[in-house]
């Protein structure tokens, strides 16, 4: 992710490691109110164990072993965005199948005890095993290889007829998927969530708005540029973000390197917020971040560019890290990445005061032992203990 006009720098490394994660600072601190739904923020999808392979000098190449450096395992796939939800402070409620192998116990344990995730809407499935992907990181990008079985009927979460009622929560985040309905989204809707959706790649090749029907209950819509122009047929993505007005009130579109564009049919109000130049090391689950960062923004009531730019930044801090949910920043990350880059020589003013809400928002700095990032994962599931 780079861009000449944004203040680049990184935070200082540690090897430590950190097993639970109070938040410490609450976003929504100041809008809280004793009728308020018991959620922030409420989700559902499959979680994976996700098992990294760091320190690769190329790609594998067919026929022979590639030794890898360094290794993590954390939960993966919807885990990656509650994990990202939590550790800015939101108060998250995922809604997942697990199974009740040693996996499925591991990113269960992970979440709600390492995240202070609530689980209370999801469950074991006996039987079942838990769905595993292996990452390998390298040159700055990523090879995945998944494997896992659909989970029984009944422990999936709004879909077909399988009754599910989601909990009261400020907002919802969904994941359309063309031609098919979540009936969860529409009943969240009515009782006042407010939703956020993102998108994956329509295999179909149909790129048609009207597979996406859920997306006429959301509030915001958040794909990225070739996804965006692919769904509206404009040349660029800026007049596609435009274009998706039509469908949705907020239309948010990711322009990678360039940074992100969005366009608030409500207010008529648009922003552009370039990206911020670091060195990426694995892009694994920054989509995910930067949609955690921009509901958190959203939630707070921040104005349109600087929910934007708290996105990019969080985004930004992920990809310099290996993993999904691993890499996830917090607001320490976030304010020692802010101390930081103000004393770096060179930067742009104007560029720096981009940022300059977060001045009255990142915690103060902690003692030199902190640990960056502050990780929430182990290289194994578990060692043997002895008797």
């Amino acid at each position: 992710m780079t861009a000449s006009t944004t203040p680049t720098g990184k935070g200082p490394s540690s090897n430590g490691e950190q097993t639970s994660c109070p938040a410490p600072l609450d976003p929504l601190a100041g809008l809280r109110a004793p009728d308020d739904p018991p959620w922030d923020v409420y989700l559902t999808g499959t979680v994976f164990l996700d098992i990294i392979f760091t320190g690769l000098e190329s790609a594998p190449v067919r026929g022979t072993e590639s030794w890898a450096r360094g290794m993590g395992s954390s939960p993966g796939g919807v885990a990656n965005m509650a994990t990202a939800l939590a550790r800015l402070g939101l108060r998250t409620s995922l809604a997942a199948a697990f199974g009740d192998d040693h996996y499925g116990e591991y990113c269960w344990d992970a979440l709600a005890q390492g995240e202070g995730i609530d689980l209370s809407t999801s469950r074991s499935v006996p039987g079942w095993h838990s769905p595993v992907t292996v990452s390998m990181a390298y040159e700055g990008e990523r090879t995945m290889v998944s494997h896992g079985h659909e989970p029984p009927p009944e422990a999936v979460f709004g879909q077909g007829d399988a009754p599910h009622h989601p909990p009261r929560a400020r907002a919802a985040i969904a994941s359309l998927t063309p031609g098919k309905q979540a009936p969860w989204v529409a009943r969240a809707a009515s009782e006042g969530t407010r939703i956020f959706a993102d998108v994956g790649w329509d295999d179909t090749g149909a790129w048609d708005l009207a597979g996406l029907a859920d997306l006429a209950h959301c509030e915001a819509f958040l794909p990225n540029a070739e996804e965006a122009m692919r769904y509206t047929g404009a040349d660029c993505p800026r007049a596609a973000a435009h274009a998706l007005t039509e469908h949705v009130p907020l239309a948010v579109v990711t322009l990678g390197a360039d940074g992100a564009y969005a366009v608030d049919r409500r207010t008529g109000e648009s922003a552009e917020v370039p990206a911020i130049a670091v060195e990426a090391l694995d892009p694994t689950g920054a989509g995910d971040v930067f949609v955690a960062g921009f509901v958190t923004g959203t939630l707070a009531g921040w104005p349109l560019a600087d929910r934007l730019a708290f996105a990019g930044l969080t985004a930004a801090l992920s990809v310099q890290e290996f993993g999904g949910s691993l890499s996830a920043p917090g607001w320490s990350e976030i304010g020692a990445w802010w101390r930081r880059v103000q004393s770096v020589e060179g930067q742009d003013p104007a560029a720096l005061s981009r940022y300059a809400f977060l001045a009255g928002l990142v915690p103060e700095e902690q003692g030199s032992g902190s640990p960056w990032p502050l990780r929430r994962a182990v290289p194994t599931i578990g060692f043997g203990r002895s008797t």
